[in-house]
Order: C-alpha cells, then sequence, then structure tokens
C-alpha cells in the first residue's frame, strides 16, 4: 500500500512574510495552491459596498504579462485543472488545481495577477456588469434571501447586516474617490503579509519551498494590517434568538471572546449534533414528530466572535414548540459527559478523509490553518462555547452517545490473501492455469473486475447498474435516496462515497473511495435496498431547491434515455432487473472480500446489456419546470458514431471551445452569470455540452447565441497556429494518462467506456487517439457538429421554439 499522507503541513514565514503551508502528499497526482488574503468584504469602506468581490473579480481579468487569453483561468481550464476564487467576510482565497508539470505555470499566473492587475476601465465596467447579475439573481432567489435574513436578530451595527457582494450602484466606477480606494485597499491588504500561501501536491518539501518563495518573490513585501474588530454581535444581553417560518426553525447563538481554538470546537460540536443516529438529537426530534431534519453551522467566525446556527426542518403543519428545549438538554447531556471516545472516533473519521482529499480540498483545508481533531486547547474551547451557550448540571434525557461508526474499525487483513498454496507475496505475479481459467470467468462475468488500473492503491472504485423493465416512480426514488442517508453519512466519515441515482429505466449504484472498507460497505447497502420496508417511507422532501441550471443538469441523463412509465412496486423492480458491474483498482484481497456482497445484488446477472439508443440527425427539445423566472438552456451535441476518433476530435473541440465560450457569451456579451461549455459522457454517449442561465434572455435566444458560437468555430480553429494546436492538443492528451488521473477519475472514464462498448485498453488508446487529430480532422468534426448528424438534445426551461425542433417523447 502506498505511503499515507502527513496528518498536519510543514508550516514557516519566508523572509519577506508570506506564511507557507506545504503538504508533501505522495499519493497525489496532482498539485494544488491555495491563497488567503486577511481582508474580505468587512474591511471595505462603508462608502463602496462590495469592493473587496469586485476586486476579486478585476484580479482574473488578466495583466500586462499574462492577457485574459493566457491568465490563470484560461490557463488552468486548458490543463484540465479546477480554480476558483472567494470573498468571504474576513478573508478573500483564490486556489486552483493543476497536473505536477503545469502547476509552476500557474503559480505564475496567479502571484502576477495579484501583483499586477491591469485594473482597465473598460473591464471593471463589463465586470460590474457580472456582479450586477449576480445581484439581480440573488434577489430573486429565495434560499439566498432566507440566509441573509438569518442575520436580522444582530445588533443594526454588526457589518454581518450590511450589503456586502456590490452591485451598479455601489461600485461607481467612474468616480475618482472609487478608484482610489479600490487603489488603496490593493495596497493595504494584497501584500505578503497579509497572505497565506498554502501548497499540496507529491513534490518533496524542498521543491514546494522553492516554488513557494518564487511566487512570494512576485508580491510587494509588507507587515500585517490589523483588521478592525467588529461590534458585539447582540446590543441586548440576549445570546441567542429564533426564526420561525414555513415549515424550518431557524435557531441562532451568538458567541464572543473565544478562544483561539474555537473553530476546531465549533466544528467538533456541529459534527456530533448532526448525527441522524439513535439516542441523538435528531433521532429524539424525529420520534415525538417535530422535526424531519437537523443541521448545524458556524455562519461565522471571527476575532472570537462566533455565530452557531442551528437549522431544523419541520413536518408540515408541525409547530417549532418544545426544539430549542430538547436541544439545550441535548446539550446538557453531552457537557456531562468524557468525550474521550468521540474525540478518538473523529480523529479516525478526520484521517479517513484526508486520505481520500483532493489536492486542492487538502490546500484549502491547510489554508484554515487548524489543529487535526480536538485538542486539549480545543476541549478548553468547547467548554467555554457550552459555558456561553447556557449549558447546566441536568438533563432529563433519555439520551445516549452515538453507536461506533463500523466502517472506521479497520478488521485485521487474512495473510497471503489472493494466493494459492505454495505461493508468497513474491509470487503475487504469479498464476497458474487454474487462476487463469477463473479470471477469465470473471472477465465474463457480468461484474468486471477491470485489469486496466493498477490494484495496489488506497483507493478503488464500485459500479453496479440495473436494467429495470419500467422507470421508476420519481418519488420511489426520493423514498430509497432517503433510506440510505444514514448508511451514506457512516461510509462518508469512513472515506467511501457512494450514490444511488436513477435515469430513465436504470438504477446506477457507485462507491468510489478507499478501498478496504468498500466491501462491507457494499454488502449493507444491498442489505438495506433490498429489504421489503426499504421504500415504504414516506418521509417529507427536506431537499435544498437548486438553481434553474443545476436543475437542468440534474435532469439531462434521464431526459437522454426517454421512459415514460412509472411503477412504485420496489420489489416487483429488483425481481426483473437485469444487471452488470465494473470494479476498479481492487487488490485481490479486497476483491475475495466482496463474496458475500456479490451474493446480495438483486436481480439477474447480464453482461450484454444493449446501449441506449442514439438520437442521430435528430433536433430534440426537452421541457423541465425549474420554478424560476432566471432562464435555462443546456444543449447536449453528441458524436455520430462510437468510433473512438470521433470521441477524441468532441474531446479536442470541447477543449478548443471552454475558454472562447466562456469569453464570448459571459464576459463579452454578458448573458448571464452561469456559463460553461465541456464534454459530457452520458449512459455511454460522448458529447459536448453548452450551458447558459440567464436573467433577461429567454431559451430560445441563448440557443441562437450558442448556434453563432458554433459557426464560428472553423474560424476558431482556423486562428490557432501550430504550436498553439499542438500544445492544447498535446495538453488534453497528457489528461488522460495514468500518471495524471485520479482512481476516481479512471473509474468513471472506464465505466463509461464500458458503457460505450470500448475495449479493455481504452485509457492508453484514448490518449493515442487524441494525438492523431489534427487540424484538417478537427475541422470535419466542427463541421459535423454543426450539421447535427450526431443530434442535438436541448433541454430548457421553457418549450420548444419550432423547426427543426420537435418536442422529445
Amino acid at each position: 500500500m502506498p505511503a499515507l499522507n502527513p496528518l498536519r503541513p510543514h508550516t514557516e514565514t519566508l523572509a519577506n512574510g508570506l506564511r507557507v503551508t506545504l503538504r508533501h502528499a505522495p499519493n497525489l497526482k496532482r498539485c494544488a495552491a491555495a491563497l488567503r488574503v486577511a481582508a474580505g468584504s468587512h474591511d471595505v469602506p462603508l462608502a463602496w459596498p462590495g469592493l473587496a468581490h469586485f476586486l476579486e473579480h478585476l484580479l482574473f481579468l488578466g495583466t500586462e504579462r499574462f492577457p485574459v487569453s493566457q491568465g490563470l483561468m484560461a490557463y488552468v481550464q486548458s490543463h484540465g485543472g479546477q480554480v476558483n476564487a472567494r470573498t468571504s467576510e474576513r478573508t478573500t482565497d483564490y486556489f486552483f488545481e493543476l497536473p505536477p508539470q503545469a502547476f509552476v505555470g500557474g503559480l505564475e499566473r496567479l502571484s502576477d495577477m495579484l501583483a499586477h492587475p491591469r485594473m482597465n476601465p473598460d473591464d471593471q465596467l463589463r465586470e460590474r456588469e457580472v456582479l450586477h447579475a449576480e445581484y439581480v439573481a440573488w434577489l430573486q432567489d429565495p434560499t439566498a434571501q432566507q440566509q441573509f435574513a438569518l442575520f436580522d436578530g444582530l445588533s443594526q451595527a454588526h457589518p454581518l447586516r450590511g450589503f456586502h457582494a456590490g452591485n451598479r450602484d455601489s461600485l461607481p466606477v467612474a468616480q475618482p474617490e472609487f478608484q482610489q480606494a479600490l487603489q488603496d485597499f490593493h495596497q493595504r491588504y494584497y501584500q505578503t503579509g497579509q497572505m497565506t500561501l498554502s501548497l499540496a501536491g507529491p513534490q518533496c518539501l524542498d521543491e514546494l519551498r522553492v516554488m513557494a518563495e518564487a511566487f512570494g518573490g512576485v508580491l510587494t513585501k509588507g507587515e500585517f494590517a490589523p483588521q478592525q474588530a467588529p461590534m458585539p454581535l447582540m446590543k441586548t444581553s440576549d445570546k441567542s434568538y429564533q426564526q420561525a417560518g414555513e415549515r424550518r426553525l431557524d435557531l441562532l447563538l451568538t458567541l464572543e471572546a473565544l478562544p483561539q481554538s474555537s473553530a476546531e470546537a465549533l466544528a467538533f460540536l456541529c459534527h456530533w449534533l448532526n448525527t441522524e443516529k439513535p439516542g441523538g438529537l435528531l433521532a429524539d426530534l424525529r420520534e415525538r414528530g417535530l422535526a424531519l431534519k437537523l443541521k448545524a453551522t458556524p455562519l461565522y467566525q471571527f476575532a472570537g466572535q462566533a455565530l452557531l446556527h442551528v437549522e431544523f426542518t419541520l413536518p408540515t403543519h408541525a409547530a417549532a414548540t418544545g426544539i430549542p428545549e430538547r436541544l439545550m438538554d441535548w446539550l446538557n447531556f453531552v457537557a456531562r459527559q468524557d468525550w474521550s471516545r468521540l474525540r478518538e472516533e473523529y480523529a479516525a473519521l478526520l484521517e479517513r478523509q484526508q486520505q481520500v482529499s483532493s489536492a486542492l480540498q487538502l490546500a484549502r483545508q491547510d489554508s484554515e490553518q487548524r489543529e487535526f481533531g480536538l485538542t486539549e486547547q480545543g476541549v478548553t474551547a468547547l467548554k467555554q462555547i457550552l459555558q456561553q451557550i447556557g449549558v447546566v448540571d441536568n438533563f432529563s434525557g433519555p439520551w445516549q452517545l452515538p453507536a461506533p461508526n463500523p466502517f472506521l474499525r479497520a478488521d485485521a487483513p487474512a495473510s497471503n490473501a489472493g494466493l494459492i498454496r505454495g505461493q508468497t507475496s513474491a509470487h503475487r505475479g504469479l498464476r497458474t492455469f487454474a487462476q487463469d481459467r477463473s479470471r477469465s470467468r470473471r472477465e465474463r462475468s457480468p461484474m468486471q473486475f477491470s485489469q486496466a488500473w493498477p490494484d495496489n492503491g488506497a483507493e478503488g472504485a464500485i459500479y453496479l447498474r440495473w436494467r429495470l423493465d419500467s422507470t421508476p416512480d420519481s418519488h420511489l426514488q426520493s423514498r430509497l435516496e432517503n433510506h440510505l442517508q444514514s448508511l451514506r453519512e457512516d461510509a462518508h466519515q469512513a472515506g467511501v462515497d457512494f450514490s444511488f441515482s436513477a435515469s430513465g429505466n436504470e438504477w446506477l449504484l457507485k462507491l468510489n473511495g478507499l478501498q478496504e472498507p468498500m466491501p462491507t460497505v457494499l454488502e449493507h447497502v444491498l442489505k438495506e435496498l433490498t429489504k421489503p420496508d426499504a421504500a415504504v417511507s414516506q418521509a417529507e422532501s427536506t431537499s435544498v431547491a437548486l438553481i434553474p441550471i443545476r436543475q437542468l443538469l440534474k435532469a439531462l441523463p434521464d431526459h437522454c434515455l426517454r421512459h415514460t412509465a412509472n411503477p412504485d412496486d420496489v420489489q416487483q423492480l429488483w425481481s426483473s432487473a437485469r444487471w452488470d458491474g465494473l470494479a476498479i483498482g481492487l487488490s485481490a484481497q479486497t476483491q475475495a472480500a466482496m463474496g458475500l456482497a456479490l451474493s446480495r445484488i438483486p436481480g439477474t446477472p447480464d453482461n450484454q446489456l444493449t446501449p441506449p439508443s442514439s438520437i442521430l440527425a435528430q433536433h430534440l427539445w426537452s421541457t423541465a419546470d425549474t420554478a424560476s423566472n432566471e432562464h435555462a438552456l443546456l444543449l447536449f451535441c453528441p458524436t455520430a458514431t462510437q468510433e473512438m476518433a470521433d470521441e477524441a476530435a468532441w474531446r479536442l473541440l470541447a477543449h478548443v471551445c471552454q475558454t472562447p465560450f466562456y469569453q464570448r457569451l459571459r464576459v463579452e456579451l454578458q448573458l448571464g452569470y452561469a456559463v460553461f461549455s465541456a464534454l459530457r459522457q452520458i449512459h455511454g454517449q460522448t458529447g459536448l455540452l453548452f450551458g447558459v442561465q440567464s436573467p433577461g434572455i429567454a431559451p430560445e435566444g441563448l440557443l441562437q447565441h450558442i448556434e453563432q458560437f458554433l459557426n464560428r468555430l472553423p474560424e476558431l480553429i482556423h486562428a490557432l497556429d501550430d504550436t498553439t494546436f499542438n500544445a492544447q492538443r498535446q495538453a488534453l492528451a497528457d489528461q488522460f494518462c495514468s500518471a495524471a488521473l485520479t482512481t476516481g477519475q479512471a473509474a468513471e472514464l472506464l465505466w463509461q467506456g464500458k458503457l460505450a462498448g470500448r475495449s479493455s485498453d481504452y485509457l492508453t488508446q484514448l490518449p493515442e487517439a487524441i494525438l492523431r487529430i489534427d487540424r484538417t480532422a478537427l475541422l470535419a468534426a466542427a463541421q459535423r457538429l454543426n450539421q447535427a448528424e450526431g443530434g442535438w438534445l436541448c433541454l430548457a426551461n421553457s418549450a420548444a421554439p419550432g423547426a427543426p425542433w420537435q418536442a422529445a417523447k
């Protein structure tokens, strides 16, 4: 097994004042940087609300050295990475993830944009309109307004009561006073004394330190500029308040003068508050019919202040009476307990989470600079928090500490698992005729154990698909998902994420993460899914409404299959189901441990399941009601054939389109703030996906803008010089080499390859096919795309516009 990542990063302060955390994690395939500036929306002069958020946006608009087409966002996207930023109350974060060979280039761009922003007036005016569009959407979003209203009980003088996102009125770009304030804010806070850089990757600490020093050398040297302490959270002596709404109750607990370790103490407290296990607060409230769901989270933490939010989702027509009293009784119970076992389990689950965290997740966690688990200082802070909340020395109960997570207990491995008599671990690569015959049977089995990915890593993946005679009722699917919720949380804490989703007449169960607990998790999931009462629960929906574009993304796979029947008899569906599956990265020991779980798979094994039908040359329009005034549209354009060359060409088209599409529709046309293009594989179909959400342009108009962009694709391809074309093609191919792919990414590719009928060496063939695509082949692919040879599927929140579009059945 590979070496585990260290629990804590190396930390130091460079000579120029830049604080750095460096994490050498040898199992990572990618590198990440997280830059935290100790300044946020509450540090802005009162005259210019939104200035900090505005500056964050402006920094991405290019510099003299790296114009926007070569800036951080375009660079990261061209290498298949991730990039984003976030302005909070007292911090601003910039973060990205890249393959190791491209990491230095990303750091160069980030440091340059932080140190040398252009601040072009025309760019500022355009970006202000983007912020204004976000502001308009925020005003119309009930969830966002509800979240903002949570601060209504605080002192009017506290900055949490103010507006800080920015809009057309609060950002007077043309005024010299505003421009001076923008420059002053940048000079005061965007310097080394105010910054913490966190790097995580497979490189050794010395390499990471050299990168950090080069990064810091570009920045302005400075000292820490103290941030003004805020007013007290409450004007009165009250320490809490509550808000009641339709089917919800919000309790807000204010805390002042907390010690430094209070963040880790609050995280520990919220973890145990949120548990759904018997004996806990939520289980008690459900039994009494008082609440369906509970979520505790710190809304705000700074300078010893904290605002703890406990949100309760109530049954229909239920009163909120009695809930605060039960919460306080549970807190009284917890305060009286010995926390040793809870601290031990909490540390174990944090360690598991760290084992499966990406480079980006690790870098962002490190930028928080918290201690691991609940330290002794954290225990002291937790006692002070409970004292401020008002715990007393008695409780009525009945309460109990949550049962230990069964998936966190590591069983002793069987000796020489997977070996036959006479072999030792040194012979693991040698196989007898009997073993080869057994392997052959497994490869023809509906559950295929892929040989295309190494099995000596810590992580693995399992995919199980059931093809049903008819489409399951959506309410049945929701009930099954709710039934698995507690199990899902236990598995997640142990390093395994699983999902159970429906799409058309198919059910799909996916498990990703640490392979050691995976067989046990799979066994428990299948046992729960096939219980006679698994789908009986009629629990009310507690899901949060998604923004329109996310609703469409969630619904798209279902619309690609287009089935209509809706039975709700779960036992009947299981009895007629046919299943197949794929396991990736599992060692011989883990495979052997899966025996009981595989015997529990319901339905009939079938490794000859046919792929879904194509939509060749059709223009199909599906409509989904998103219950929003915002317009949203997705356009999915599959390849015309299942040939590998077509998939490679479509991937290169998506690669070439990504940055220009965003630049054209979001930056130049300012159609909306949610604009993206990408390659997607849905049920084995490879396609280009374009998405836009707009406050003012109807879906038919959005589609016209997308079509106009696609018509310009040949021009875009011709404009690439040979060096750029070859570099983009190589960068794309590099994303699919085994050294760059994580186990989860490889698993999804291999699963989609299986659905598409690809051979077992798909991961080897794909980058080779990409490198064979020349300019002529790419132009031909663009023509096939524009002619909709593979068909176009549009999913929008409005009706079809007419010919050539036809409503999907």
